[in-house]
């Protein structure tokens, strides 16, 4: 649909009318002055948005104004690069543990799909990141939880109209988001009971500075808490599969990406210690990712509603419009990007100038401005670590000559996940 507007109707478009009117932006240059506008010319807290109702009416995902700003400045804060720098090893162990498990199956029986392996994976990670060990044992149960969100999220509006029905989907949510409550609290609970470390002291985990170091009353530690684990796990998992399926089903991608991971992270069964130089030395990888994120944002369009008339380049958009740009079409605008449409690593480097401020323009994934993605440093820490290690010690195969087409609006995944065939890659001395 998104390329049959971009087609059709240019850079911009309109549909509808009145309070059902909507304005769909792909060109680079229209969505950068759309995001670096002031946050209070659009509004995140529409009567369509789903998000209170699935996370609480406290999400910052949904605030706008004052009550926006403060919230993020809490979260931000605890998302310090000292306390990220802390995390790379934990991302890498939890992924040898995750390789570990897909070894002691039987791989000689089936393919695996890696897209629920990677979810798992990087859940594991989120909840760490957020209560250090606190619920680690109820990470299954999150995990669980949280998919009956998405489900409902991704489902067709009829679905999401408000109303009291019991053993409807949204009856589930309703029930899951009590649940999901309860264990939070639990985890600020335990939280306010420790002595608070010392302001700007990187320790603890996200819990804690939100708890110690932050306005934040309960309730609303307890939806961003919530926010931060449906984003923070759930996009990145879709992000990381269709990494797999780029690097998997291009000619020497997966040996290139090997070779670096031998190089910086220690030679095969040889593994050393690996930190915030590692994660900076691993210049391919990073280039996988950025390329994979170009191609396949984890959504197709990001959502604001005009809070009064806006005016973006030539155009005005009226007042009540919902406004939908498109990382999608800005990654693979003609005008920026050499041969769009095909994935390749290499082109972020032996840039001029111009050509590195235009593509940097138009690579959103995580969108721009007052409102871009706070868990974007984490997310892409965790897809190139990851992709790594997995090149490192796995034999993927992928049972499909190319992508499969994506599904879902507000996540975009591979239909059919990332089924591969996967075996261990042998040891010098295996071999």
């Amino acid at each position: 649909m998104l390329d049959e507007l971009d087609g059709s109707y240019g850079p911009i478009c309109g549909m509808g009318a009145g309070p059902l009117r909507v304005v769909v932006v792909g060109s680079p240059s229209l969505i950068h002055g759309l995001l670096m506008q002031p946050n209070d010319r659009f509004r995140a807290g529409t009567p369509l948005s789903p998000f209170p109702f699935v996370v609480g009416k406290h999400t910052m995902i949904a605030s706008d104004g004052a009550e926006h700003r403060r919230r993020r400045g809490a979260v931000q804060h605890a998302f310090g690069r000292r306390r990220l720098s802390r995390w790379i090893p934990m991302i890498v162990e939890r992924t040898d543990a995750a390789i570990d498990a897909v070894l002691g199956t039987d791989l000689e029986r089936a393919a695996t799909d890696m897209y629920p392996v990677g979810r798992r994976l990087l859940i594991e990670i989120v909840v760490r990141a957020l209560f250090g060990e606190r619920l680690v044992d109820r990470t299954a149960e999150m995990d669980a939880r949280f998919a009956r969100s998405q489900e409902y999220l991704s489902s067709p509006l009829y679905r999401q109209i408000p109303h009291p029905i019991p053993f409807t989907l949204r009856a589930g949510v309703r029930r899951d988001r009590r649940a999901l409550d309860a264990m939070i609290d639990t985890g600020i609970a335990d939280s306010r009971a420790k002595p608070a470390p010392p302001d700007g002291h990187d320790g603890g985990d996200v819990l804690d500075a939100l708890v110690h170091h932050s306005d934040l009353s309960d309730a609303e530690i307890r939806d961003q808490v919530k926010s931060l684990i449906g984003a923070g796990y759930d996009t990145t998992a879709s992000s990381l599969a269709w990494v797999l399926w780029e690097a998997t089903t291009n000619p020497g991608v997966w040996q290139r990406l090997r070779e670096e991971a031998d190089e910086v992270l220690g030679p095969h069964g040889r593994h050393l210690p690996v930190d915030e130089k590692s994660l900076a030395s691993l210049a391919f990888a990073n280039q996988v990712m950025r390329e994979s994120l170009r191609l396949h944002p984890a959504s197709g369009v990001g959502a604001r509603e005009a809070a009064g008339d806006v005016r973006v380049g030539p155009y005005t958009i009226p007042k009540r419009t919902l406004v939908l740009w498109s990382p999608y079409l800005a990654g693979r605008h003609a005008e920026t990007w050499s041969d769009p449409d095909r994935f390749d690593p290499d082109r972020f480097i032996h840039v001029d100038e111009t050509q590195r401020a235009l593509a940097d323009a138009a690579w959103v994934p995580f969108g721009r401005g007052p409102r871009m993605c706070i868990g974007f440093a984490l997310a892409q820490m965790e897809l190139t670590l990851i992709t790594a290690r997995l090149a490192q010690r796995l034999n993927l195969t992928p049972t499909a000559p190319h992508p499969p087409k994506p599904v879902g609006l507000i996540v975009s995944q591979p239909t059919g996940g990332a089924v591969m065939h996967v075996r261990p890659r042998l040891t010098t001395v295996e071999r």
